[in-house]
């Protein structure tokens, strides 16, 4: 199973996609400024518009299936709601960026308070800067960041959100110096990036960064030299960008057979470990760290979809909920600027499928996430995901 990585790497790089950023040049969205446009305003008592952009009408039977999962998402959130109306209008996009640019446009024209969606980053940036002169806010369930500000805003779960809940985890338990490894592409450099940030933000000390090429020798070929500078600095934590499904079994492998153990140096990661069941049973990721949203909202999340919808959801259909719980949180102040960019970002946050949340003036978010290791082949939460803002963890 994991003798090498993925091939083709066109399915990896999809599997991966269900919190990948989908790294592409984005122009960046325009700044929506001024008082509350007639587009924004909220009236009390009235339904609030919505436009919910998804990749359907695609040739990809993947995004097909995605953007009914994101519908019904949208839809469960909705009947949830109580007193808040949503008139949520669909609109196709087939995750192309000049569909998603006509969708957004479109959506306005027809009176669109709101935008939710779409998903990948080139399609979100158009929605956005076709939104942007009308004063319209747009939701995307990227987690690209570097399309974030202006007018978007981005649900996807993040890296830059990870390596600071990580990094403060193992900062209070020992672990102040750390080696990144990570994957010589742009979605790796990225991670890396999140990762050094995160460090220093802590007072904690970047060790070494040590790339590889996205290949089994490639990273095998890495594995000697980030254990000779975990050795030489004296480095107590391996944080690496690797995923699960690709390159991460290859890197643990390689390390422990290096003579990497936990003792020395505690494995640490980006991406969700536990996606891959097989995963656990590695002698390279016991005892190693990385971060899980809140099991217990996220659970009921499933079973809530499962027994609306027959099947259970697609790992992002949590996105779209969260976006509608999200608006009708706003609306229901009653307020007409309640859709503005002002009234998104709001430090209490929102309550979501996978835990807290919240938007972030940088048009990022911020997820209240656990702390998780392996232990005898089994998750171990070692810190629960905080349940509200100022809490530990943030």
């Amino acid at each position: 199973m994991f003798a090498r990585l993925t091939q083709p790497r066109k399915a990896a790089a999809r599997l991966l996609a269900l919190f990948s950023m989908l790294w592409l040049a984005a122009c960046q969205p325009m700044v929506a400024t001024g008082p509350v446009s007639e587009a924004q305003r909220v009236t009390p008592g009235a339904p609030v518009k919505v436009a919910l952009l998804v990749p359907a009408g695609s040739s990809s039977g993947a995004d097909q299936l995605l953007a009914r999962n994101l519908e019904n998402a949208a839809r469960l959130a909705i009947a949830d709601l109580g007193d808040v109306e949503i008139d949520m209008t669909v609109y196709p996009t087939a995750g192309e960026p000049s569909r998603a640019a006509q969708a957004a446009t479109t959506a306005v024209a027809e009176g669109a308070q709101v935008i939710l969606g779409p998903l990948y980053a080139e399609a979100a940036n158009a929605a956005g800067v076709a939104a942007a002169s009308q004063g319209v806010n747009v939701l995307a369930f990227s987690n690209n960041p570097t399309i974030a500000g202006g007018n978007v805003f981005i649900l996807g779960p993040t890296f830059a959100n990870t390596a600071d809940r990580l990094v403060q985890y193992g900062m209070r338990n020992g672990i102040q110096r750390y080696v990144v490894a990570y994957g010589n592409d742009l979605q790796g450099a990225v991670g890396r990036d999140a990762i050094v940030n995160a460090v220093n933000r802590s007072g904690g000390a970047v060790a070494g960064t040590e790339a590889y090429e996205l290949s089994q020798a490639g990273v095998q070929s890495a594995a000697p030299r980030v254990a000779d500078t975990v050795r030489g600095t004296g480095a107590t934590g391996v944080f690496t960008t690797a995923g699960v499904n690709a390159d991460l079994p290859i890197l643990a492998t390689a390390l422990n057979e290096a003579g990497i153990t936990p003792q020395q140096a505690r494995m640490m990661g980006l991406t969700r470990w536990d996606a891959a069941p097989q995963a656990l049973a590695l002698p390279g990721l016991q005892n190693g760290i990385f971060a899980v949203p809140d099991t217990g909202r996220s659970n009921a999340f499933e079973q809530r979809y499962a027994a609306s919808y027959g099947a259970d959801p697609h790992p992002l259909a949590g996105l779209a909920y969260d976006g509608i719980a999200a608006i009708g949180a706003l609306a229901a102040s009653g307020r007409a600027d309640a859709l503005t960019r002002n009234a998104l970002v709001q430090s209490q946050g929102f309550k979501g499928t996978s835990g807290i949340f919240r938007l972030l003036s940088n048009g990022t978010n911020q997820r209240g996430l656990a702390v998780a290791t392996i232990r005898n082949n089994q998750v171990v939460i070692l810190d629960p995901a905080p349940t509200s803002f100022g809490r530990a963890g943030f």
